[in-house]
């Protein structure tokens, strides 16, 4: 899949956007504390959603998923509350890969209907949609009851004598029931497993723990753990076959992407076989959720992987570096890492596993994030992703229920973000309950990401990092900022940003090995556009004389000389 502009992706968390109830039952029912609906994306709100920066929206936790909300009426088979995660239930315990959750319908009859106007609607805003594939394990009492009657459901002919077999689609416990010593029972019978299956986060026994996936069940892709690893991988396992049928279903509902859930704990054999069959008839691309360096060009290069994410490299480092708990220079050794593979990495400050900038737990402050919003927007030509709220300095330190106060936004309870609600303003998508340091955080991120998805010379320029020639400049901190380059065609963009709380000027050293390399004249008069501010004049770069910026605290310059021809 080929992108012109940089990829910016918005994570965005249905359930709770459209959600305007206040006040707020902590582990409250969908009754008390409402949800949100896939019509509260209005081509409005779409529209403030794109004046981001936007290309991609993805919106999470969208297929059928288990929850203790009652929806019996509509011939849905109801959850036992043992295996539910909060009152709202988890996305990743897929229920029904074949369904919508009903959650997020206003007619839960028509809710696949409503999911498709969706995706229509987010086209027609300029946007493409992405959605979650969650292929390592689903809910414990998985039932597809929207599946085609030709379709075979999972487990549906599992031999559960065996604790493996390259047919069944579970692994089993032979002989023995699940026991949960934990839960949250509401029913008049504790819940019934038997044989037990194995628990989503590989957990081969029949007493997963209160801190194991314990509503989810792991699905079998063909290897044999019990007999140390064996891979069964030909004849193809049956799982592979049904996971590449619910692949090309909602590709076939025009979805453009698939963010894929804990894909490493998957074997890269299937996403090898996998990924291209879907590519053959559908243009979409596919996102890695994969941790562990080690694998990264495996899963890039055998799995067929468009983007990972880049989680323990820069996301890590650029957290301790807004914190004050790292020095800048750190982040040089991210680039380093992944040399050759850096365009297909995925950047971001947060998403729903991480704790928001804001939280007491991160930052304890919005402001950091703006020097770490560039850095991971400009770095290089790969994709860049914010969480719905970020840009309005949500802390996420609210006790919702299930999740706790954390320090993220749950995905397991029912819920209403302030920051949204007070953006949402009863449906203008106006920003009108907002503060005026909550409307200059977002300008600012829209200012971000919109330079960083059209310029050139960041979606499509070379990269010098500039941190080794300033190592020993006295007055350039490179514990507290970060300097680097970016060239295209006849454009030269110097990228200096500044961690420190304090307003700091810093004299920036260009080596002539820079020059060299990005192939520009040293000392050249260039016209000089400040790309946050409009701003422009004629300027010169040079090797001789260190460049002079003055950084205000927690932000960060993009400074564009473009030379004549």
């Amino acid at each position: 899949m080929k992108q012109k502009d940089k990829m910016v992706i918005y994570q965005v968390f249905p359930r709770w956007f459209g959600n305007s109830t206040y006040p707020l039952v902590k582990n409250g029912s969908i009754t008390e504390n409402g949800v949100g609906k896939f019509s509260a994306f209005t081509p409005t709100a779409l529209a403030r959603i794109k004046e981001l920066g936007t290309s991609h929206i993805w919106y999470t936790g969208v297929i059928e998923h288990a929850t203790q909300t009652d929806y019996t009426a509509y011939q849905i088979h109801k959850d036992h509350s043992d295996v539910v995660k909060g009152k709202a239930g988890s996305p990743y315990a897929i229920k029904d890969y074949y369904d919508i959750d009903p959650d997020l319908a206003d007619r839960v009859p028509n809710r696949m209907k409503e999911f498709e106007a969706l995706v229509k609607r987010t086209h027609d805003a300029g946007m493409k949609v992405i959605i979650d594939f969650v292929p390592n394990h689903v809910a414990r009492e998985y039932h597809s009851d929207a599946r085609l009657s030709y379709v075979e459901d999972l487990g549906q002919h599992d031999n559960t004598s065996k604790a493996f077999d390259i047919n069944n689609n579970f692994y089993y416990i032979p002989g023995q029931p699940l026991q949960l010593h934990f839960g949250d029972n509401q029913e008049d019978f504790e819940y019934s497993e038997f044989p037990a299956k194995v628990t989503g986060n590989n957990h081969f026994d029949a007493s997963p723990g209160k801190n194991d996936w314990y509503e989810t069940v792991k699905l079998n892709y063909g290897v044999d753990y019990v007999n140390g690893g064996i891979c069964h991988f030909n004849p193809i396992p049956n799982t592979w076959t049904k996971m590449l049928d619910i692949l090309l279903f909602w590709a076939d509902k025009g979805i453009d992407g698939f963010r894929c859930d804990m894909a490493e704990m998957v074997p890269v054999e299937f996403w090898n076989w996998v990924i291209p069959k879907v590519k053959e008839k559908h243009d979409v691309c596919f996102i890695a959720e994969v941790y562990n360096p080690n694998e990264y060009r495996n899963y890039i290069f055998n799995g067929h992987f468009d983007y990972l994410y880049d989680k323990v490299g820069l996301y890590d480092t650029v957290r301790a570096v807004m914190c004050d708990q790292a020095p800048a220079t750190n982040i040089s050794g991210c680039w380093q890492a992944l040399e050759g593979i850096q365009s297909h990495m995925l950047n971001f400050l947060e998403n729903h596993d991480e704790q928001r900038v804001a939280s007491y737990f991160f930052a304890g402050d919005p402001r950091p994030g703006i020097p770490g919003l560039i850095v991971s927007a400009t770095l290089n030509t790969n994709p860049v992703m914010i969480y719905s709220g970020q840009e309005l300095g949500e802390p996420g330190m609210d006790e919702e229920g299930f999740s706790g106060r954390d320090g993220r936004t749950t995905i397991f309870d029912y819920w209403s973000v302030e920051s949204l609600r007070n953006w949402m303003n009863d449906g203008a998508f106006d920003g009108g309950k907002l503060t005026s340091e909550q409307r200059l955080l977002r300008s600012q991120y829209a200012k971000i990401l919109n330079v960083a998805k059209t310029e050139q010379v960041i979606s499509q320029g070379a990269f010098y990092d500039l941190m080794y020639a300033n190592s020993r400049n006295p007055y350039f901190n490179t514990s507290r900022q970060y300097v680097f380059m970016r060239k295209y065609q006849k454009e030269v963009l110097l990228v200096v940003v500044n961690f420190d709380k304090n307003e700091q000027t810093v004299r920036v050293k260009i080596p002539s090995e820079a020059f060299q390399s990005l192939g520009f004249d040293d000392n050249k008069a260039a016209v000089l556009t400040d790309l946050l501010t409009g701003e422009t004049s004629i300027s010169t770069l040079t090797a001789a004389c260190p460049y002079q910026v003055s950084l205000s605290a927690y932000s960060g310059k993009l400074l564009k000389f473009t030379y004549k021809k």
